[in-house]
């Protein structure tokens, strides 16, 4: 049989292996795991040569320009259900077939939440304060009473709405197409855009990048809120102007930040957001659980194998 090979990209924590047995392809099927993050041409010398490649939703985007230097390519599985990284269009018309996986309950919430405990409580500056010898070097600020605003009140955005009314918090939240009914609903008031920034001690960002969303957090949007207001991204880097962020931070016009999603990554060490004050960075570790992992490597071993079949499944786009 013809020999077919699979790769499998930005396995960083080496576990793919771990969550799905790809051994049990057949022996004309090859995979090879990458563990490292390529760009350029070095990527498209690596995977070049691929059949089928596997990929992880936010890690290595498939542009147009990438996807027509690639002449191998027939398979190209995406975990999760929308990779908005990928030019569906490119992919149709030079007959690649796209399929996904699903993403089970979705674990950002509890990310974010972690997030902005750690910020309000200055965890990671204590953690390192007290390796080092020190003992109570700062002073945090409790939840109870204050107000939760959420940008986007969608699943996510409801699942922060009610662990802020269990933490005593008052929610709003405001979106384009957002009702005071479906606020309701989702357990906030609505506000306008403008009240969501000035009120809010906490600012979570629960939207989907769009048209509509890119920068929408603006350097006039940080300006209305608190000096006292931590600002949490778990979403996505674009939606906020990073640079007008890190301004703020520099010049204490708000208190905090925690992020977990950036505009180039993994991100480089000369990132400019590592040298800004009074933030928790984790490395867009969102949806990285075990409990997602045992459904999106599982599942995209599966969609190779119903390929290889002549059943393809799961295909993004039917």
């Amino acid at each position: 049989m013809t020999p077919i090979k699979v790769g499998i990209l930005d396995d960083f924590q080496n576990v793919t292996r771990t969550f799905a047995d790809w051994s049990r392809l057949p022996p004309h099927v090859s995979v090879t795991v990458f563990n490292q993050h390529f760009e350029d041409e070095e990527l498209v010398t690596r995977i070049a040569p691929f059949d089928v490649l596997v990929i992880t939703r936010e890690r290595t985007p498939f542009p147009r320009a990438l996807i027509e230097r690639l002449p191998n390519l027939k398979l190209l599985v995406t975990t999760g259900w929308r990779n908005l990284g990928i030019d569906a269009a490119a992919c149709r018309e030079r007959g690649i077939l796209v399929c996904g996986t699903e993403a089970g309950s979705s674990p950002t919430a509890e990310l974010a939440w972690g997030l902005i405990i750690a910020a309000a409580r200055h965890i990671a500056a204590e953690d390192h304060a007290l390796r080092s010898g020190r003992w109570q070097s700062t002073v945090g600020v409790s939840l109870q009473g204050k107000t939760l605003g959420i940008l986007g009140l969608g699943r996510l955005g409801s699942q922060m709405a009610r662990v802020g009314d269990a933490f005593g918090m008052k929610v709003i939240a405001w979106s384009q197409n957002l009702t005071a009914e479906r606020a309701r609903d989702g357990g906030a008031q609505r506000v306008d855009k403008d009240e969501l920034f000035a009120q809010s001690d906490v600012l979570s960002i629960h939207l989907i990048l769009s048209d509509r969303t890119h920068g929408l957090v603006g350097a006039p949007e940080i300006a209305l809120m608190k000096r006292s207001a931590i600002l949490v991204n778990t979403s996505r880097a674009p939606i906020v102007d990073e640079a007008a962020l890190i301004a703020a931070l520099h010049e204490g016009r708000i208190a905090g930040a925690g992020i977990d999603v950036y505009s180039k990554e993994p991100l480089p060490a000369d990132a400019p957001i590592l040298k800004a004050p009074n933030t928790v960075l984790t490395p867009h570790l969102g949806y990285v659980t075990r409990e997602t992992y045992e459904i999106y490597f599982p599942q995209a071993l599966e969609d190779v194998e119903a390929w290889l079949n002549g059943s393809p499944i799961r295909i993004i786009g039917d």
